[in-house]
Order: structure tokens, then C-alpha cells, then sequence
């Protein structure tokens, strides 16, 4: 089971800047696109932490896994980075599945489209977090992660924007290490279904509302 996410702060720069901590109550089954513990794995706990819109370090993954020792994060994690002030996660929960997003539309993009000369540094990262309380094959992980996507994506247009995402989404999927295994995570599956309305509810909900980097925040 992955507890409610705990909200903490790390000092850096002078400043106390924003972390979500979920930890497991034993290990997870997992996959997630994140710098830190991506792919698929037993993972035991995510972090989604806040950093500026300055943030220029060529070395995610070491510096989540030097947060997480800071916090005595014990075994094998995924690590996730954000614009957004994660304070301002959103959850939604749909028969049995719980999703969480911090969600930053301020570089929305089209997936298959020509890459612009320069993109407007606006806090433009959606990270979502899925908790399924069934055992998922390996197959239907990664179409879970397809499935997450596919929803925020219906929620973007939603929100009337022009774009399916933006260039620094990420996406982590969990579910138990035991019991029977669910062969399918597309959004007409038995957990899929739930799966799509529980994130575009957290997209839309997240995304449906100004969002300032936190780094803006602190400026005012």
C-alpha cells in the first residue's frame, strides 16, 4: 500500500524549498519515466521535489538520491523534479485507484511537432503519481503508463489548451507485489478504466487553476 504523500521542505540556497514524500508500507511493484528509479522495478517510495525554474544541474538522478539519503530513504525509489510548488498536488480517487499530479501547463507542447527556435521557460511540468491496488503484469504497467498519459492528455484539451503535454512530464505507476495479476491497464480494463478517470480528474482539477513557479512565488 503507498501511504498519502507527506509534505516536507529541504534547505538549499538559504531557502525551504517544497518535497512530497510517499513511502510504502512494504515494496511496490513499479514503473515511471522519472530520472531517479525509472523503468520497471520493486520500488519501496517517490519523492517529487520542487526546485527553481534556474534549476541547471546535469545530474537529477544524484541529486534525488541525495535527497532521499537526507530523508533516510531506505531502498530502491523513483525521483521526481518540478517547477511547480508541490504543495499543490491534487488527488483523485477512483475505485480503489488514487492518483496524485502537480501539474505546471506553462509550456504546453504538441508531441509530434516542429521543435521550436526557443521555448518560453514558464513552469511546464506535469508529474503524476498512480497508486493500483492490484498486481499489474509487466505489459499492463507500461500501458498504465499509457493509459495516465492518454487521460492527461483529454484533460489538456479540455482545459483548451494546445498541446498533449509538456517536454518534462513524468509518470509513475505502482501496484502490489503479489496476488493474482492483471493482464491489461488500457482505459477500457478492469483497472485502467478507473486508472483514466481518477488522473484526468487530477489533471483537470490541478490545471484548472494559476499555477506560479515556485521559484516566482518567492518574488513575488
Amino acid at each position: 500500500m503507498l501511504t498519502e504523500p507527506i509534505l516536507t521542505s529541504r534547505a538549499e540556497d538559504g531557502r525551504d524549498i517544497p518535497l512530497l514524500v510517499w513511502r510504502a508500507d512494504g515494496p511496490l511493484r513499479a514503473v515511471s519515466s522519472g530520472p531517479l528509479g525509472g523503468g520497471i522495478g520493486v520500488r519501496q517510495w517517490v519523492l517529487n521535489a520542487t526546485v527553481p525554474m534556474s534549476y541547471d544541474r546535469d545530474d537529477p538522478a544524484g541529486h534525488l538520491a541525495a535527497l532521499a539519503a537526507d530523508l533516510a530513504l531506505d531502498g530502491p525509489g523513483v525521483g521526481l523534479l518540478t517547477g511547480v510548488d508541490v504543495t499543490e498536488v491534487v488527488a483523485r480517487t477512483d475505485t480503489g485507484v488514487r492518483a496524485w499530479a502537480t501539474v505546471g501547463l506553462g509550456t504546453p507542447v504538441l508531441a509530434a511537432a516542429p521543435v521550436p527556435a526557443a521555448l518560453t521557460q514558464r513552469v511546464g511540468t506535469v508529474n503524476i503519481v498512480v497508486y493500483v491496488p492490484a498486481r499489474l503484469a509487466d505489459s499492463a504497467l507500461v500501458n498504465a503508463v499509457a493509459t495516465a498519459t492518454e487521460a492527461k492528455t483529454q484533460a489538456i484539451s479540455e482545459l483548451g489548451l494546445l498541446g498533449t503535454g509538456t517536454p518534462t512530464d513524468a509518470v509513475t505507476v505502482l501496484c502490489p507485489v503479489d496476488g493474482p495479476e492483471a493482464a491489461y491497464g488500457g482505459p477500457r480494463s478492469t483497472w485502467g478504466a478507473p486508472l483514466a478517470r481518477a488522473v484526468h480528474a487530477a489533471v483537470l482539477a490541478g490545471g484548472d487553476r494559476q499555477v506560479v513557479p515556485w521559484s516566482d512565488q518567492l518574488t513575488g
